[in-house]
């Protein structure tokens, strides 16, 4: 027994001891394999899944260091069983192999026959399947390589794809190095991603990740697909790319709803390709419009159900996946690991801070408390009706006046997710609301004005909770979100993580309404960012509006 911060449980459970002097070293340990579930003040409580252990296998990590790691923290002795299972869960990834053959195309290949036998009992995919060449092989039906993959990880025997890519149709792509130069661990991610063939890159808000993006086109100097979560991150990747690359401007095109350009280099937002026409998903024939050699897959948390189901059918394109967190809130996690590819290359939050590329930041959770006739109608409504009641409560909204009042010498965001509750505080603080109906050509005049100080609040709804550069903002004041979203907390954290020119701190305030499930919500929206190492401080409304 020693006095390690840890507690390794059998149930898979680690309970971290936040109090401990080693907790912050143990939390960094551990956060490449295990996943956060709970954060309350003194023991926070992560979980050891088999897709975290995979990820961390196909990253490079094996099981001698994660159970190294468990024993160097842990104040107990561990379960003999428990290491028995990290170590065979670890093993299973890579003991089946899809590879090209030269007579017979997709392979199935393993030196388990046990395991070969197991799986091709599965309904699902025997008929993926075709014959078999011996004990160690079986032949795959062209098209089913990405379907394959799928449905081995539900069995929970996740394939390695080794079976290699098409190079896609040349195009010369470099950096341009003039006045910048390329972060180490921006050029080890795409290093890390280029070595694997496809798979996710996963890096802070604000830690340059179009830049990842750009050095492996550099890597790949093909014609590469972009896509986007809407037409302002369309338009400020093209600005990159013509400020990072030698890349010019006809080289580079914009598809989505107001155009329709493909170039060697198309950006396409995600809205434009899964939208129905007659039933069909039109435009998804994108991906056939050219011989592409790269698709890149921006904010890969947000990918929707139906690009998912086109992307099993191209596995044989390089595919790059960027995210600031692999946390999906509809559990697709693992579709992600089998179609884009598995994690390569991750570097902690605080990390990144350390080295001075994104702000250092202050979360604060104030707490309001609802007013009586609230609270009577919190009490009596509908449970789907309950958290806008909390969410939109007259006194978060005084309590985010008093806020952005306080902080008028900053540049302020006010984020939230009622139109109602934003037209209110737009017009009470007499500044811009950007929402969903805000015309693009709108949106990109306010958010120039807001980066040039000429405007130093704004009101936005969940329009711009992604792919927005934004680099002199410095608070966010957070009135509602999507109920208990972690995604979106870090994706609005990281609004504010750009580095300041004079070196200032950011500071995230979170508005929650105490003993309501806002609070509930509120508790699980911190969960992924307590992971990387932010601690909220809880503060009563009070100490705000009294000020």
């Amino acid at each position: 027994m020693s006095d390690g911060p840890l507690i390794v449980q059998s149930d898979k459970t680690l309970l971290l001891d936040v109090d401990h002097i080693l907790s912050d070293e143990c939390r960094k340990a551990i956060a490449s394999f295990a996943e956060l579930e709970k954060s309350p003040e003194h023991i926070h409580t992560y979980r050891l899944t088999n897709l975290g252990l995979w990820n961390a296998r196909a990253s490079g990590l094996d099981a001698e260091a994660v159970i190294d790691t468990l024993l160097k923290y842990s104040r107990f002795a561990i379960s003999h069983s428990l290491l028995i299972d990290i170590a065979e869960t670890m093993s299973r990834y890579g003991r089946l192999r899809l590879e090209s053959h030269p007579v017979h195309g997709l392979v199935l290949v393993s030196n388990d026959p046990a395991v070969l036998a197991e799986i091709t009992r599965g309904k699902k995919i025997a008929p993926m399947l075709g014959l078999k060449l011996d004990e160690e092989t079986i032949i795959v039906h062209p098209g089913q390589r990405g379907f394959l993959k799928q449905a081995l990880l539900k069995l929970g025997w996740p394939a390695e794809d080794f079976a290699g890519y098409v190079d896609g149709e040349a195009h010369e792509i470099s950096l341009i190095q003039n006045n910048w130069q390329i972060r180490r661990y921006q050029e080890m991610a795409a290093e890390g991603f280029w070595h694997g063939g496809s798979g996710v890159v996963v890096l802070p808000c604000g830690a340059g990740k179009t830049i990842v993006g750009a050095a492996s086109m550099a890597l790949a100097k093909a014609t590469t697909l972009i896509l986007v979560t809407n037409t302002v991150a369309a338009r400020q990747w093209k600005e990159e790319l013509i400020k990072r690359t030698n890349l010019n401007e006809d080289e580079i095109g914009e598809y989505s709803g107001s155009k329709k350009e493909i170039r060697p280099i198309t950006i396409a937002t995600y809205q434009v390709l899964t939208t129905k026409k007659k039933g069909f998903y039109a435009h998804l024939e994108l991906f056939d419009a050219i011989d592409w050699g790269l698709i890149i897959y921006d904010e890969v948390h947000l990918l929707p159900a139906p690009i998912f189901r086109f992307t099993a059918d191209i596995q044989s394109r390089r595919r790059l996946g960027l995210t600031a967190t692999l946390v999906r809130e509809d559990g697709l996690e693992g579709d992600v690991f089998s179609l884009i590819g598995p994690k390569r290359f991750d570097v902690p939050w605080k990390e990144i801070e350390a080295q001075g590329y994104i702000a250092p930041a202050d979360c604060v959770e104030v707490r309001v408390t609802l007013t009586e006739e609230e609270r009577m109608r919190y009490a009596t409504a509908e449970q789907e009706d309950k958290y806008r009641i909390a969410a939109t409560t007259k006194t978060k909204e005084s309590v985010a006046i008093a806020l952005a009042q306080k902080h008028s010498s900053d540049q302020v965001l006010i984020i939230g997710q009622y139109l109602e509750q934003l037209d209110s505080l737009g017009e009470a603080l007499k500044v811009p609301v950007i929402k969903g109906s805000t015309p693009n050509s709108e949106r990109e005049k306010l958010f120039n004005l807001y980066r040039q100080g000429e405007i130093n609040c704004l009101v936005v709804s969940k329009v711009a909770n992604f792919s927005i550069d934004l680099p002199e903002a410095t608070i966010a004041i957070q009135v509602s979100g999507t109920f208990g979203s972690r995604q979106e907390e870090a994706q609005r954290l990281g609004r504010i993580l750009r580095p300041k020119a004079d070196g200032r701190s950011a500071r995230f305030y979170s508005i929650v309404s105490r003993d309501t499930n806002d609070q509930d919500f509120a508790a699980n929206r911190q969960r992924f960012l307590a992971e990387q190492g932010y601690a909220y401080q809880i503060i009563d409304a009070d100490q705000i509006i009294s000020k």
